[in-house]
């Protein structure tokens, strides 16, 4: 990549119903390089929005970078629009809802040379960050097993319709997932590998999932929920615990906390480094012209391998192969 021009960049929103969009409008208070020239969603009352047509916003802003944060089932047609304007997507997980659609959008990047990339928060958080430096370092050893958990608070009462129905949503794993997928893949290097799921039964909206990840010589276990109680002080309690062949590590995310031992040190807690902002990466590298640390390649690769686990629990547990992950 190279940098668009020496003017700030164009930031348009084209959909705004999770409000995960928050990530990119809260780097303009970090940013004199970036520009907000306009928002459309369908829903005239959910935002000031300058359109309610992605079409018209694209023609007439023409930004250089468009946050994808609406309904779930209707992002995929949004970010195939934006990418075909000229412009590179920053979008917020799910990408999309189905395979077909996740296809749609890997081959219209190719064919338009601009970039996909998905706000992966968990990947800047700084538990996350220690967490890959001590495995660099050499001190748990070789990676051999992932466990997280992702369990998360429904709050019913206060969800929109669409989130409630299969139809707009898309399901639990394919959902929330995708978070620890990618950080397997991120942490072990893999490039090729099985999935395989159960789900709960609810058709309507199903409430929790456990996804089998083989990610290389890598096996991970992801168990993610609507399920944490209401009276928890957490909106979940995420964590994941690495075991390499010479030790373990513990993260803690809701807690702000790594612990780590190994076969010559006792268990200790890691110090912490500064994390990053979820959407901060990507707008600098839009702007600079680097490709974002999560680019297409990686948003891509954890969306299908996510949407194959939820395929999998839809499914009966059908095993499914995976190719692709972190350039």
């Amino acid at each position: 990549m190279t940098p668009m021009h020496d003017s700030p960049l164009r930031l348009a929103i084209a959909g705004a119903a999770h409000p995960h969009v928050s990530y990119a409008l809260d780097e303009l208070a970090h940013r004199d390089d970036v520009l907000l020239v306009g928002v459309s969603d369908p829903d005239p009352t959910l935002v000031a929005a300058s359109h309610t047509d992605h079409r018209a916003l694209l023609a007439e802003r023409r930004p250089d970078v468009v946050v994808v944060a609406g309904v779930y089932a209707d992002r995929a047609e949004v970010v195939v629009d934006a990418l075909r304007s000229g412009a590179h997507v920053l979008a917020d997980k799910p990408l999309c809802t189905t395979l077909s659609d996740l296809d749609l959008i890997e081959e219209t990047a190719a064919e338009t040379g601009r970039v996909v990339s998905l706000m992966l928060e968990k990947r800047f958080y700084p538990e996350t960050l220690a967490a890959r430096a001590l495995l660099d370092s050499g001190e748990l050893g070789s990676l051999v097993l992932v466990a997280a958990s992702s369990p998360h608070r429904l709050n019913r009462a206060t969800r929109p319709a669409w989130f409630l129905r299969r139809e707009t949503y898309g399901g639990v794993i394919g959902d929330l997932a995708v978070h620890d997928v990618d950080l397997v893949l991120a942490l072990s290097g893999a490039t090729e590998g099985t999935v395989t799921a159960i789900g709960d039964r609810n058709a309507e909206f199903p409430l929790h999932g456990a996804v089998l990840l083989r990610a290389g010589d890598v096996a991970a276990t992801i168990e993610t929920s609507w399920l944490t109680p209401a009276a928890s002080p957490w909106h979940g309690d995420y964590r994941m615990r690495l075991t390499g062949t010479e030790g373990t590590a513990e993260l803690l995310w809701a807690r702000g906390e790594l612990t780590a031992t190994t076969n010559d040190r006792p268990l200790w807690t890691v110090p912490l480094p500064e994390g990053g902002r979820p959407a901060a990466d990507a707008l600098v590298a839009f702007a600079t012209g680097r490709v974002p640390r999560v680019g297409t390649a990686e948003s891509v690769t954890a969306t299908r391998i996510a949407l194959l686990a939820q395929d999998s629990a839809d499914n009966g547990g059908v095993v499914h192969r995976w190719t692709g992950g972190p350039r």
